[in-house]
């Protein structure tokens, strides 16, 4: 998604390869994103040459580095952001989703550091099993054209969000990671195919695809995260804003 810098054709965040990159920029599906970045280009420009910054115009905005990382270009990268999910989605024919939330500290049994981790574990267990009859289930109601109608979707982390991509994975079906770009943690799981894995920047992008194709949501026991993203859900449902 968007990240720190534009490499060829990835995005690297801190280190981390996403997939945002030509081919969806200069895409149909991304026009709304290049008139944003037309329409605030010259501004940048301007301020650019007021700031005695040397600058390099190139005909695409989109394609500019240095302007698609500033701060000029945030609401360029804001859509740019939400829009590649989509534009994905869209692309591998994801329809439904089930949303597993939960801890990025609840590991395997015999994994944990510390005596509280270590007595919640079976919910790691649990998280996997469910997983993988949810994504069998999923698998046996699909046909040629939907192969998975269901698939399982998490935060893209450790722990039990592992678990929820882990059992996916063991039943043989697809698993969506959307990860959350951090500064001291978060990397992916090693059970998402990497064609469903996503970084954001920004939470609330995030957010909005976990709940845009949820059809269901499972809450594992988490910290200030799973209870930020539950009571945002809990608050959708209340005021209507989402069935």
């Amino acid at each position: 998604m968007v990240g720190s810098a534009f490499k060829g054709k990835l995005m690297i965040y801190q280190g981390k390869e996403t997939s945002l990159g030509r081919e969806f920029l200069l895409s149909p599906q991304a026009e709304a994103v290049r008139k944003v970045a037309e329409s605030l280009y010259p501004q940048y420009l301007s301020d650019c040459v007021s700031e005695g910054k040397e600058i390099s115009p190139v005909a695409v905005p989109v394609l500019d580095d240095e302007f698609m990382m500033s701060r000029a270009a945030r609401w360029a990268r804001i859509l740019a952001e939400s829009t590649f999910a989509e534009y994905v989605m869209e692309k591998k024919k994801v329809e439904h989703t089930i949303v597993f939330f939960g801890s990025a500290r609840i590991h395997p049994p015999g994994e944990n550091s510390s005596p509280q981790a270590e007595a919640l574990s079976h919910y790691y267990e649990e998280c996997r099993e469910l997983s993988y009859k949810i994504t069998k289930w999923s698998l046996s109601k699909g046909n040629e054209e939907h192969p998975q109608p269901f698939v399982v979707t998490t935060g893209g982390g450790p722990a039990i969000m592992e678990a929820g991509n882990r059992g996916a994975h063991d039943a043989g079906g697809k698993t969506i990671g959307l990860n959350i770009a951090l500064p001291m943690e978060e990397k992916p799981n090693p059970y998402i195919p990497q064609d469903y894995n996503f970084y954001f920047h920004y939470f609330f992008t995030r957010k909005f695809h976990f709940s845009y194709r949820a059809k269901f949501l499972v809450a594992f026991p988490g910290g200030f995260g799973t209870l930020d993203e539950l009571f945002e859900i809990l608050t959708l449902i209340q005021t209507r804003k989402i069935n």
